[in-house]
């Protein structure tokens, strides 16, 4: 009798602390360097709050912010220039799926997420041009885009690599005429940690 109220009662805190794992909520917090399509170095921050749907997927949201010198296309000059480092904000829904048995602290991952980038505005010098009325301009605009990322999380710890499909902008000159495009895609390394949401090594993966 005594060893079956020790075996129910063990089942039944198993069984409790599955279910504290799914809703329970972690916030994340992922930086590293950001590569530009067409080339050069930037920076970017994430932080993400998260809520935990089972063992193996998660839903959240992603406040990020990404420094990078946009390569700009001039339609008549048939050359490519930097602009200046710009920084561009994002917010994006995510969803992320992990591949963990339970067993061990790794946890990969693969995830994506869609959300509303704020491109900021975008110059390029005067010296790049004979004529001043050539003299880009890139206002500020809005665009929606899709991520993908994969990765692995160890522990508390995170690393992993992102690309953001933002699409290109205009570029006019000074009388409004659109004269080139502005890239605003880029690659993300990132490093990162996390707390909350229980650990990898138990029954429920979380």
């Amino acid at each position: 009798m005594k060893k079956l109220l020790i075996a129910i009662l063990t089942l039944a805190l198993a069984q409790t602390t599955f279910a504290q794992q799914a809703g329970r909520f972690r916030m994340g917090m992922d930086l590293g360097p950001a590569i530009p399509q067409g080339g050069g170095i930037g920076a970017l921050v994430n932080l993400e709050p998260k809520v935990n749907l089972n063992n193996k997927m998660n839903v959240g949201i992603r406040f990020g912010v990404a420094g990078i010198a946009k390569d700009v296309t001039y339609y008549d000059f048939n050359e490519d220039y930097d602009g200046e480092v710009s920084a561009n904000v994002s917010v994006s829904g995510t969803f992320d799926y992990y591949f963990n048995n339970g067993k061990s602290n790794a946890a990969p991952f693969i995830g994506v997420g869609y959300g509303y980038y704020a491109l900021s505005n975008l110059d390029v010098e005067n010296g790049d041009f004979d004529n001043p009325d050539d003299i880009g301009n890139l206002d500020a605009d809005f665009k929606w885009a899709p991520m993908v990322r994969a990765g692995v999380e160890l522990g508390k710890f995170r690393m992993g690599a992102e690309y953001n499909f933002v699409p290109k902008s205009d570029l006019q000159n000074t009388s409004g005429q659109v004269i080139g495009e502005a890239s605003n895609q880029y690659f993300g390394f990132t490093l990162g940690f996390y707390v909350g949401g229980g650990k990898w090594r138990n029954n429920s993966n979380f």
